[in-house]
């Protein structure tokens, strides 16, 4: 079999990956929302902010989606739902299921991927491998607005490289949790904000305490998921979902009605 050598030239690769690569770069320099990790509650965030056709990025400092899911239970490959999101996964996520007597049970893989797939597919912009080392501040230190990045393999390497700022009107930590947005926001803003840590797991209270508690910290910063039960000492739950993906919803409906308001605050002074 001979061999075709009149393939793509390995500049123009090169060149086509620079020119797109940057101009993605270029694009998310300025957002609506930045969404801090890419696990069930962040993914889900991103998906209803953006179909909401808010301008989304979610950051995660790995090179894949999914957070804590495809662990499944102790390496299990099976995670559970609770029943009252059988309509969210059907037609929010077209995530299929088992019905078993007390739960939905459902495939790690799928659930990350369709959580992701969702949130693309409405819009949302993801960036991979990238870490937030710092947050961006207004001058009196009052507000989040934005927030500071390098690449995780550069800050693996401990190698001294300065990072790169993305502007925001909000920023949410969905990091898990280490809650490591909340952890800078606690030593650089003029507010008092404590991580708590989480308290022991007590699945029966967990998911509707994490959805509860899901909510804005300070001016410009919001935390969902696991983040929020660091943050506030609540009870961790396990492989069960449900309660990561109604976190993300409900930082996503009240992120959506702050940014609504804010448009209605600016106009109502440029018509004073």
């Amino acid at each position: 079999m001979e061999i075709d050598l009149k393939g793509i030239p390995e500049r123009v690769i090169t060149q086509t990956i620079i020119k797109h690569g940057l101009n993605k770069l270029l694009d998310i320099s300025c957002v609506d929302v930045v969404i801090v990790g890419a696990g069930p509650s962040g993914m889900a965030c991103a998906y209803y902010l953006a179909k909401h056709g808010i301008k989304t990025l979610v950051i995660e400092r790995r090179l894949s989606f999914g957070g804590g899911i495809g662990g499944g239970g102790m390496l299990i490959p099976a995670v559970v739902v609770q029943k009252k999101l059988r309509d969210i996964l059907e037609k929010d996520f077209g995530i299929r299921y088992i019905e078993d007597e007390h739960v939905l049970v459902v495939d790690p893989a799928e659930l990350i991927a369709k959580l992701a797939t969702a949130a693309i597919n409405a819009g949302a912009k993801f960036l991979l491998g990238a870490t937030v080392e710092d947050i961006l501040t207004d001058k009196e230190r009052k507000r989040v607005t934005g927030v500071v990045v390098n690449w995780t393999a550069v800050t693996m390497a401990n190698l001294w490289v300065d990072p790169l700022f993305i502007r925001a009107h909000v920023v949410v930590d969905a990091t898990g949790h280490e809650a490591s947005v909340v952890r800078i926001a606690a030593k650089k803003l003029n507010a008092k904000i404590e991580v708590l840590g989480e308290g022991p797991a007590v699945p029966e209270v967990a998911d509707d305490l994490v959805v509860k508690y899901s909510r804005k910290v300070v001016p410009g910063l919001y935390t969902t998921g696991m983040a929020t039960a660091a943050v506030y000492k609540l009870p961790r739950m396990g492989p069960i979902f449900g309660g990561m993906i109604l976190s993300g919803k409900k930082v996503a409906e009240d992120i959506i009605r702050e940014l609504k308001e804010q448009k209605e605050e600016a106009r109502t002074e440029l018509t004073a």
